[in-house]
């Protein structure tokens, strides 16, 4: 009897020596090499799928990010190949979140987590992705658009790039958004978020979160025993300072366990890193076909501490819809682009909505009172509060 998973693997092979063999062609385009590229692109050629990545910058890079992953990602992990243990993350089962006066709730994480730098977990990721035989590039997208069903992406270096399908997975914002006349892009955020890297004395099994006049700073460690330093903050707050030094002096060090960490910490970062106009509002899952992942999908707020266990849960949604189309041919694009968006907004729409609730919460000194004294009277909701943002643990 002939094996049927033969016959699949024969004509996935075949079809991807063909379609790789097609000077600038590819069945699948991913714009952008961050967290959600780069485990869609792994994702796909480990079923044997033609795919491009284009990333503008050169690994390993620091990003702005908050370097936690909720462990409700690691069984996708896993699945994909992805040795986590390898990177030495730091395992984190605990959240501290102080008040602008210095009252601290403490919860236990209901799932725990993970610290890892993306300057270690990208670099890695990058470099799977091309062992896998994504075929990768260091370039700019400048413009995409489609006609007959086919993508035309117009790159600095390397010209034209066509495509059966495009996924847009280049984070937070770019100028692609305004090409694609995304609503969000004609709008001005107040939003501004700082990183660096400290060496500092810090309990490796806490997350902590820490309020300050006009937004918050996540603290926690990440491979190497450095603490990861992340802070957003209206930019309407921080312009009243000359530099980031100021700021942080007058302004981050009013909460004392801030204080207590800048005044104990030695900087590993010649200078911080900082990224400008982060907007949270609504997007569209799809964007004039273009399917949008991670970030440039939706963004959660940072206090939530759940962004980069979206991106990667947004990778899985498309993949898995992408694998099966294209072994099957079951649906029209048309048709793919709605399921992604029923699926996309089933998993996410929720956890979004309780981040804008509670990032409104912890940014208003009342609020924040009430919510301390509430959480030390009923220590259960600050777990229950948590699971509002967070999944559970993927099924592969």
């Amino acid at each position: 009897m002939i094996n049927p998973d033969l016959i699949i693997g024969i004509f996935l092979c075949s079809k991807f020596m063909y379609l790789q063999s097609m000077d600038g062609h590819t069945h699948i385009l991913i714009i952008g090499g961050g967290l959600a590229g780069l485990i869609s692109a792994i994702h796909l050629a480990k079923s044997k799928i033609p795919v491009i990545l284009i990333e503008k910058d050169v690994y390993p890079k620091h990003k702005v990010c908050g370097e936690y992953i909720s462990n409700e990602v690691l069984p996708y992990l896993e699945f994909l190949g992805i040795n986590m243990p390898e990177l030495n993350p730091v395992k984190i089962s605990e959240l501290n979140i102080s008040t602008l006066k210095g009252k601290v709730i403490k919860s236990k994480l209901p799932l725990g987590g993970f610290g890892i730098s993306r300057y270690t977990l990208d670099h890695y990721l990058w470099n799977m992705a091309k062992g896998l035989g994504v075929q990768t590039m260091n370039d700019q997208v400048l413009d995409i658009s489609r006609d007959n069903n086919k993508f035309q992406v117009k790159t600095a270096n390397n010209g034209i790039i066509t495509s059966d399908y495009a996924i847009g997975a280049y984070g937070k914002r770019s100028g692609l958004d305004k090409n694609l006349k995304r609503d969000f892009s004609e709008k001005k955020s107040p939003w501004l978020a700082v990183k660096a890297h400290y060496k500092a004395s810090f309990d490796s099994k806490i997350v902590a979160l820490h309020n300050f006049e006009g937004g918050y700073c996540g603290l926690s460690l990440v491979e190497n025993n450095t603490v990861n330093a992340c802070y957003l903050v209206n930019y309407n707050s921080f312009k009243k300072h000359k530099n980031i030094k100021s700021f942080e002096n007058k302004v981050l060090c009013q909460n004392p366990y801030l204080k207590d960490f800048f005044e104990n910490s030695e900087p590993v970062f010649e200078k911080p890193i900082t990224i400008s106009q982060i907007n949270f509002d609504k997007k569209n899952p799809v964007e004039n076909h273009v399917f949008m992942i991670g970030d440039a999908a939706g963004l959660i707020h940072p206090l939530c501490g759940n962004g980069m266990a979206m991106a990667i849960q947004s990778s899985q949604i498309l993949c898995e819809l992408l694998i099966k189309n294209y072994i099957l041919k079951t649906y029209s694009s048309e048709e793919m682009e709605n399921l992604y968006v029923k699926q996309w907004n089933a998993t996410f729409s929720k956890r979004l909505f309780a981040g804008r609730i509670l990032q409104k919460v912890l940014l208003n000194s009342q609020f924040q009172q009430v919510a301390q004294s509430v959480a030390n009277r009923i220590p259960s909701i600050v777990p229950q509060i948590i699971k509002q943002t967070h999944g559970k643990p993927l099924v592969c």
